[in-house]
C-alpha cells in the first residue's frame, strides 16, 4: 500500500443529499438548506501558515547566507473548539513552527501560539488572542457513524484557502499504518494538502473528524481521504488543553490482533480478542499475573474488535483506575484487575512535544548578497537590454539568501527601491540602509525580470531585518 500523505491546503462542490425523485421546489430546499448550513459552519474553519526554520543544505554557500535563508511555509487548517481562542489541528500542520497564522473565513487574520501538542496521535491545539469573534464547533459521536452517511470537509485545500467539499463515509476503523493506534474514517469527500487538521462534519454540521491524510497514487486527492475520529480528538484535545500533554494510561504491555490460524494453534474457540506479544518488566500487567500469550477478550464490561482499539482502550483509561482485565489462556478464562500507570514518558520528552520553537536569529548580509552594478554600455551588450533602460542590474545572487530564494536573477535590472528611481549600486545599498535604520523587516524592489523583458516589471520584497 502506498504511505499515506499528511494533508498540509477544497473545491467546493454541494452537499450530497438523498434527493431521490422529489419535485423540484423540494429539491430546491433542500439545496437552499444545506447552502446555508455550510455557510454557517465557515466561521468556526481556519487556514493555518506555518512558519519553519529554513534548514540549510550542505554547501549551499557560507554560513552567514544560509543563515539568511528564507523561512518555508507551510499551509493546513483548524477548526474553533473554544470562543477563548483555542483551535484545533494536526501536529503535522504546526510541528517545529515558530510562527502560527490563523485566517478565519471573512480574510481577518491573527498570529497563534501552541498551547499543547502530541506527535504520536497527530492532534495539537494552538490559540489566537483577538477581537474576532469566534464560534466554536458542535462536537457529534464519531462513535454514531455508519459507512454512508454524508460528510462535508471544509479546509485550506492545496493552500489555495477555505473550500468545500462533499461526500459520503466509506469505511469505519480504517488503519494506513500512521500509528499504533490508527481508527480512521474514511471519506470520499475531496482530502487534500492543505486539508490537514480540518473538520469533516456531519449533515448536521457535527465535527465528527479531523481531516488528516489521503492515500493516493499521485500527489492529489483520489477519494481515498482518511480523518481521525471526533471522539479521539475530542479526547485528546481536552487533555492537552488540561494537562498540557495526553497523560496516557499504559500496563506495560504489548498486544497484536489475533487471528484464526492463531486461535486455532492458542485453543481459542474464536479469533476474539488480542494476543499479548510482550510484557514489562514490573509494569502493571506483569505485577497482575498477566502472560505472554494470554488472549485479551475484555476490558471492563467493553470488548475491543482489535489491538488497535485495546490500544486506545488504555491509552484513554484514568491513571490510576483499576480495571478487571477478562483473558483466556490455555481455553481457561480468568479476570485480572489492573491498575492503570502514567505512559512512562520523560520530562524532556513532554517539555519537547509542548513547547513552541523561538524565531531563529538570521544573520542577514549587508548588501542582502546581491552583487550589483550600473547599467553600462558593457553591461547592456552582456545581457542584451534596450537602450532606453534605467536602472542597476544583478549581476549575482549569494546562494542560500532570501533574494535568491525570491527568484531573481542575473540580468535582471532593479529599477526601484521603494519610492526612490536607482542609477547606481550606492543608491540601492542607501534604500536598503534607510529601510533598516526604521526596523522594516522588507524593502520594496521593482525588477524588470531577464527572461521577461517583454513582461512588465514587478515588485519584489526583500528581508533587510529580523521578521
Amino acid at each position: 500500500m502506498r504511505a499515506p500523505t499528511r494533508c498540509i491546503g477544497l473545491l467546493a462542490v454541494g452537499l450530497i443529499a438523498a434527493l431521490g425523485s422529489q419535485p423540484a421546489s423540494a429539491q430546491q430546499t433542500m439545496d437552499d438548506h444545506e447552502a446555508q448550513l455550510i455557510r454557517g459552519l465557515l466561521p468556526s474553519v481556519v487556514n493555518i501558515t506555518s512558519t519553519v526554520a529554513a534548514v540549510p543544505q550542505s554547501g549551499a554557500g557560507s554560513a552567514a547566507n544560509a543563515a539568511a535563508a528564507s523561512p518555508q511555509t507551510f499551509r493546513g487548517s483548524g477548526f474553533v473548539i473554544d470562543k477563548s481562542g483555542l483551535i484545533a489541528t494536526n501536529d503535522h500542520v504546526i510541528h517545529g513552527a515558530y510562527a502560527l497564522l490563523v485566517t478565519f473565513s471573512d480574510g481577518q487574520t491573527a498570529s497563534a501560539k501552541l498551547v499543547a501538542t502530541d506527535a504520536v496521535v497527530d492532534i495539537a491545539v494552538i490559540k489566537v488572542e483577538t477581537q474576532h469573534a469566534l464560534v466554536p464547533v458542535r462536537w457529534g459521536d464519531s462513535n454514531k457513524l455508519q459507512i454512508g452517511d454524508p460528510v462535508i470537509a471544509i479546509g485550506n485545500a492545496l493552500g489555495l484557502g477555505m473550500a468545500v467539499s462533499s461526500g459520503v463515509v466509506s469505511a469505519l476503523n480504517k488503519s494506513i499504518d500512521a500509528s499504533r493506534y490508527d481508527d480512521y474514517i474514511q471519506t470520499d469527500a475531496s482530502i487534500n494538502h492543505g486539508n490537514s487538521g480540518g473538520p469533516l462534519f456531519n449533515a448536521s454540521g457535527e465535527v465528527i473528524g479531523m481531516d488528516t491524510a489521503l492515500v493516493s497514487p499521485t500527489t492529489g486527492s483520489v477519494g481515498l481521504g482518511f480523518a481521525q475520529p471526533s471522539a479521539d480528538v475530542k479526547f485528546v484535545t481536552e487533555r492537552l488543553i488540561r494537562d498540557g500533554w495526553v497523560r496516557p494510561g499504559w500496563v506495560g504491555a504489548t498486544v497484536d490482533d489475533m487471528t484464526p490460524e492463531l486461535a486455532q494453534a492458542m485453543g481459542a474457540p474464536s479469533p476474539a480478542g488480542s494476543i499479548i506479544t510482550s510484557l514489562t518488566a514490573g509494569g502493571p500487567a506483569a505485577v497482575a499475573g498477566l502472560q505472554v500469550g494470554d488472549i485479551v477478550l475484555r476490558v471492563g464490561d467493553r470488548t475491543p474488535r482489535d489491538a488497535r482499539a485495546l490500544r486506545r482502550l488504555v491509552v484513554q483509561t484514568d491513571v490510576g483506575q483499576t480495571v478487571p482485565i477478562t483473558v483466556l489462556h490455555d481455553g481457561q478464562q480468568r479476570v485480572v484487575q489492573i491498575t492503570i500507570k502514567l505512559w512512562p514518558k520523560t520530562a524532556a520528552e513532554i517539555k519537547a512535544e509542548s513547547s513552541q520553537p523561538a524565531a531563529p536569529i538570521y544573520v542577514i548580509p549587508a548588501d542582502l548578497g546581491l552583487s550589483l552594478s550600473a547599467i553600462t554600455a558593457d553591461v547592456r551588450a552582456r545581457y542584451g537590454l534596450d537602450t532606453s533602460l534605467t536602472g542597476v542590474v544583478i549581476n549575482g545572487i549569494a546562494s542560500g539568501t532570501d533574494a535568491a530564494t525570491r527568484g531573481l536573477s542575473p540580468g535582471d535590472v532593479i529599477l526601484r527601491v521603494q519610492d526612490g528611481q536607482v542609477l547606481t549600486p550606492a543608491q540601492v545599498q542607501a534604500a536598503i540602509d534607510a529601510a533598516r535604520a526604521q526596523h522594516r523587516p522588507y524593502v520594496a524592489a521593482l525588477v524588470l525580470k531577464a527572461a521577461q523583458s517583454a513582461a512588465p516589471p514587478v515588485w519584489v520584497p526583500l528581508r533587510v531585518g529580523p521578521p
